[in-house]
């Protein structure tokens, strides 16, 4: 019989509830605690979704019988969340942005080496079919040539303190650019130049950002993300042999898949296993396995993919002349 892995979440927003509904999903996971800075808003949480445990980060981070944290407060909170599960002894999934930059990625990722601990950014769309299935579809599109991806939509009021706090790493492109960012490196792999520009919203923060990924081989990348603009988030990676589109909210589980073989007219469907879910089971069932078979490390998404996000991140920022006080440190 496998081993029952015990799960905690810290921070009870709206992605929490979305995990917590999904790990009911996962055989050999047992969501067990659950934490808010506020512990009565982890009492309510808890009485939602039937777990028996809440109360604060402490009390979480301290209990025997949890043994990994799913980190799901805003990214400029990460590393001093991360850090506290890890010190306590606790595997860790971590939502993205991972971190606000990469020198805070490797220091969370050095400590979990240190203490032989689990650790693996919640990158979502690595595991979800269709991506696995789109990922399968463009080893046939011969030399890729190009790669497209666009998210944005307006922050309805009241709008979250994360949105533009540069003390949180607020903007576009930590909040919702680390998708299309994400897929360039997943298809192209690391850019040889980085050209960027942002849109400042009035707390210095980008509202918007287009970037540009160059490559020896003649590849390119076109990346926006915006907060000004509702876009039809999908994505194109076009090759010598064939197109494939991610359709709207190419990140996420209603994604579908369009292959063209040739121009618009050739247009084929491509069929992908649909969630039970929100899409979050996946990623929650990969790591009750990696931890049940006693890996550090995820082997679909290892730390290495991670920390060339977050230097690709930077490297973005930088262009943009865009400094959070964190960087400062």
């Amino acid at each position: 019989m496998s081993k029952k892995i015990g799960w905690g979440i810290l921070g009870c927003g709206k992605i929490a509830k979305k995990m917590a509904a999904d790990l009911r999903l996962v055989a050999d996971a047992d969501l067990r605690f659950v934490a808010a800075r506020q512990p009565q808003h982890a009492v309510a949480f808890a009485r939602e979704f039937n777990v028996p445990n809440a109360g604060d980060y402490f009390d979480l981070v301290t209990r025997p019988d949890v043994d990994v944290i799913y980190v799901a407060t805003p990214h400029g909170l990460h590393d001093e969340h991360v850090k506290l599960c890890l010190e306590n002894g606790k595997a860790v999934l971590c939502e993205k942005a991972f971190t606000i930059n990469a020198r805070q990625a490797q220091e969370l990722m050095a400590l979990a080496k240190t203490r032989g601990l689990f650790l693996m950014e919640a990158f979502w769309t690595r595991f979800l079919p269709h991506y696995e299935k789109a990922r399968e579809v463009i080893t046939t599109l011969g030399d890729i040539r190009y790669v497209q991806a666009e998210f944005g939509f307006k922050p309805t009021p009241p709008v979250a303190d994360r949105i533009y706090n540069p003390a949180l790493g607020g903007g576009s492109l930590l909040d919702i650019g680390v998708y299309p960012v994400f897929l360039a490196l997943d298809v192209l792999g690391k850019p040889d130049e980085i050209a960027a520009v942002m849109t400042p919203a009035t707390t210095g923060v980008d509202e918007q950002c287009a970037i540009r990924f160059q490559y020896a081989n003649g590849a390119l990348a076109q990346l926006f993300s915006s907060f000004s603009v509702n876009l039809a988030t999908g994505a194109d990676i076009a090759g010598t042999h064939g197109r494939l589109r991610l359709t709207h909210r190419f990140h996420g589980p209603t994604a579908r898949l369009e292959y063209y073989p040739g121009p618009v007219d050739t247009r084929q469907f491509i069929e992908t296993e649909r969630a039970q879910g929100n899409g979050y089971e996946y990623e929650a069932r990969h790591v009750t396995q990696c931890l049940q078979r006693g890996l550090s490390e995820s082997p679909v998404r290892p730390l290495r993919d991670t920390l060339l996000l977050m230097e690709t991140l930077d490297a973005i920022r930088k262009q943009m002349g865009l400094v959070y006080p964190a960087d400062r440190i």
